[in-house]
């Protein structure tokens, strides 16, 4: 009878066999296969690290978690990285882990403002208004879709604690700024970044500047587990509360399956608990359970190892893009880099010129009609939504250009995906387009 180590090398080959039959044949036919905005790209390695963990039966987070959190982390050179189940569940425990009264006189408190913008996905403001605080919107540059650096002084109040905003379709905000402004006001700074793993401001990689940075694994994203998301920091403390905001809120930080890692599990005094409570089940916050699955891991560990190849191919990608549409400059409004910044693109933002002759929908039903997917940039204005228009907030100034993003925006893919033939495809139907044949 095989061992069990045979037993997994027979499979782990069949696995391989399994992916080239499966997926290795694929090809494009123009107008009739899509031409995705985003999309998951992977080879048998995934499929392997994938059942490798199914066969452990460990089924929350455990090896393959490990793995992923220490070498993400050093990836990114910071000391903490804490997996979750999303990219919003990072900016939830991210911001919640700032409400906690182990961060004493600089927690936030209800009522208290966060700086951010309204041109943004969803979950970059819900946990804002998830702990009673107050978003502060500040219209954003068209181009590069990041927050007015201007109106980011302007923002600043006696009640304001936090900035928390996005590097959007991966373009990096100014950090210059937003990070003086973090220091001489004593505030805290998140990077939601979750659509710019690899981006670097300065050369450095986003992600690293603030107290947080918050990373997304979902599918459109640079690497995927299907769902996940990952907090880190470069702040011991910051990273304990986080990980007990993921984990139940609990005070005991023993690894699943462990027990007594403190060695005083049953001799401290918290709050009016029994003298000797269990520390196992001793909560210092009010937390969810937001881990990973270790299957999920084992797939983001087989992508890290692909991750500088995909951000080399998202650049060349969007510069292709760059190519294509440079003759019609007149009509769209083109993507652009904030200065000082290296972009991990996450799409391809266009936005319609009022004097274009044709509109955002017009154009956008057009690629659709003939399957190049496209998307709105994200909520388009935020608090024109049902959900947000009646919470509380504070605008500076106006948001003009949100408004505008919100009209006349979209954006396509650049993920590695992408071939050639799709890339020639999108060429001639947009040049189609552009000529004024419309059918």
């Amino acid at each position: 009878m095989p061992s069990p180590e045979a037993l997994r090398e027979q499979i782990a080959n069949l696995v391989r066999q399994y992916h080239q039959e499966k997926f290795s044949s694929q090809t494009f036919n123009p107008g009739h296969d899509l031409v995705h905005y985003a999309g998951r790209v992977f080879d048998a390695e995934e499929l392997c690290s994938l059942v490798d963990a199914s066969l452990d039966f460990f089924l929350t987070a455990n090896r393959f978690a490990e793995q992923f959190e220490a070498e993400f982390a050093d990836y990114l050179g910071l000391s903490n990285a804490a997996l979750v189940n999303s990219g919003s569940s990072a900016n939830l425990v991210a911001l919640t882990a700032l409400t906690s009264a182990k961060l004493g006189i600089q927690r936030l408190k209800p009522g208290d403002e966060v700086v951010t913008v309204a041109a943004a996905f969803p979950t970059t403001v819900s946990p804002i208004l998830q702990n009673n605080l107050i978003p502060v919107f500040v219209d954003v540059n068209l181009g590069d879709y990041t927050a007015i650096s201007e109106q980011l002084a302007d923002a600043i109040s006696p009640k304001t604690r936090a900035i928390m905003m996005a590097h959007t379709l991966g373009v990096p905000f100014d950090l210059d700024v937003a990070s003086d402004l973090a220091k001489r006001h004593d505030l805290w700074l998140i990077e939601d970044n979750c659509d710019a793993l690899g981006s670097r401001y300065h050369g450095q990689l986003t992600a690293t500047t603030g107290d947080f940075g918050t990373i997304s694994f979902y599918p459109a994203h640079h690497i995927t587990m299907g769902e996940g998301g990952c907090v880190v920091t470069d702040n011991d403390l910051l990273a304990g509360i986080a990980n007990s905001i993921r984990d139940w809120g609990r005070d005991c930080y023993c690894a699943g399956g462990e027990s007594n890692t403190c060695g005083t599990r049953f001799s401290q005094q918290f709050g009016s608990l029994p003298h000797g409570y269990d520390h196992k089940y001793v909560y210092s916050h009010i937390g969810y359970n937001l881990k990973v699955t270790d299957m999920q891991a084992a797939i983001g560990c087989a992508q890290l190892e692909k991750l500088d190849t995909f951000i080399a191919k998202r650049r060349k990608n969007f510069n292709q893009l760059m190519e294509i549409f440079t003759p019609y400059e007149d009509r769209l409004l083109l993507p652009k880099p904030t200065p000082h910044s290296d972009p991990s693109w996450f799409g391809f933002a266009i936005t319609v010129q009022n004097n274009a002759g044709f509109t955002r929908n017009e154009f956008s039903r057009f690629l659709e009609t003939h399957r190049i997917e496209t998307r709105g940039l994200f909520s388009g204005n935020l608090i024109r939504h049902p959900a947000f228009e009646a919470c509380p907030h504070r605008v500076v100034r106006n948001l003009d250009n949100t408004d505008t993003v919100m009209n006349n925006s979209l954006f396509i893919g650049v993920y590695p995906g992408l071939s050639q033939a799709q890339f020639d495809y999108v060429a001639d139907v947009v040049a189609k387009f552009m000529n004024g044949d419309r059918v």
